[in-house]
């Protein structure tokens, strides 16, 4: 369903699990109704935001390891290279 981008499908699977007895996935479903338009779409379409989300990874990383030890001088000077 995912690998071949059949967001649509989803609607299915999520009705079909509301009919079974299974109070977690249950919740899920509620919380993917709240939102049904995004949740098809992503599968859907080609596009992603993994370059976005490499680099928001990245930054919260360093911001980890420098925790206590530097200010956001240093920060903004790690996340924005100089020219």
């Amino acid at each position: 369903m995912l690998t071949k981008r059949q967001g649509r499908r989803l609607l299915e699977w999520f009705d079909a699990v509301r009919r079974e007895d299974l109070p977690g996935l249950h919740t899920l479903a509620a919380g993917v109704d709240r939102d049904r338009a995004a949740v098809i779409a992503d599968p859907t379409l080609p596009w992603n935001s993994g370059v976005v989300e490499r680099h928001v990874n990245r930054i919260k990383v360093f911001k980890r390891r420098t925790f206590g030890r530097a200010g956001f001088t240093l920060l903004h000077n790690r996340v924005l290279p100089a020219p």
